[in-house]
């Protein structure tokens, strides 16, 4: 698995700087990066890519889309202002990118991106508040899609009467939070722990009712626990922290706009 993933993260690579884009870096996104995959697991990334400095004059809109592969697999492709901005909003599926071993940086932007990952920590959770909100409408959200007949996983509906892997990810947000909440740290509870068994939920072990009924559970266990760490804690936010996120972005683009500009 490993070397298919390497092996995507290069093809990714020159497929965009193919495209026309200036590329920061491409980072595997998903259940790779938790300890949940299976060989049958799609390998998605994302990509921080540079704006032109014309665009940047005009102020053009920032890229923010999906490239779709022949395989189905994706690139969530987005300019570093975007990018930041995502991650400064606590959202998990971002921030995970800060902390997967499984990124391919490219060399003329590794020194300058650096910090951000020296205080990947620091920066996924410099807003507990927005975090633990960010974990409770994910959940809810998967709770909505437990059933939903998307295209992509109409197999799965038809098969189940509902998806599997939206019941795995209640599960494994709840584990998620609950960790976080016992002190345990980002890094350190974003790596699964009862894989065996979230695996075989992946897999469809549950039959519709019991999918259904351990869904609205867990979701709510989920808000439940959200309510009480607002309720009983005064969260302050690190806005030191965030300022790193700036200061990178503006180093790197000005490297950019020197290089494109003076060749």
């Amino acid at each position: 698995m490993t070397t298919r993933i390497q092996a995507r993260l290069e093809s990714d690579f020159k497929l965009l700087q193919d495209t026309g884009y200036e590329v920061v870096g491409v980072f595997l996104q998903g259940s790779q990066n938790y300890g949940l995959d299976t060989e049958q697991s799609d390998i998605d990334t994302k990509a921080i890519v540079l704006p032109r400095f014309a665009q940047f004059v005009e102020n053009a809109q920032a890229v923010s889309t999906k490239l779709i592969l022949e395989s189905n697999e994706q690139i969530d492709i987005k300019d570093i202002r975007v990018m930041f901005d995502v991650l400064k909003k606590s959202n998990i599926n971002f921030l995970e990118i800060l902390f997967t071993k499984h990124r391919l940086i490219n060399e003329k932007y590794a020194d300058l991106l650096a910090p951000i990952f020296a205080n990947a920590e620091r920066l996924s959770v410099w807003n507990r508040r927005a975090l633990y909100n960010s974990i409770s409408g994910m959940t809810q959200q998967k709770l909505v899609a437990l059933k939903h007949p998307y295209p992509s996983i109409i197999d799965k509906i038809n098969k189940f009467g509902y998806d599997p892997k939206q019941l795995h990810h209640i599960f494994r947000q709840h584990e998620f939070i609950t960790r976080l909440a016992a002190g345990e740290s980002f890094r350190s509870a974003l790596s699964a722990r009862d894989v065996k068994h979230l695996l075989s939920v992946k897999v469809g072990c549950y039959n519709l009712q019991d999918a259904e009924t351990l869904g609205r559970e867990y979701a709510q266990k989920v808000t439940e626990l959200k309510n009480k760490l607002l309720t009983e804690n005064r969260y302050s936010t690190d806005e030191d922290a965030i300022k790193i996120y700036s200061e990178v972005k503006t180093e790197i683009l000005k490297k950019w706009f020197k290089e494109e500009l003076l060749g």
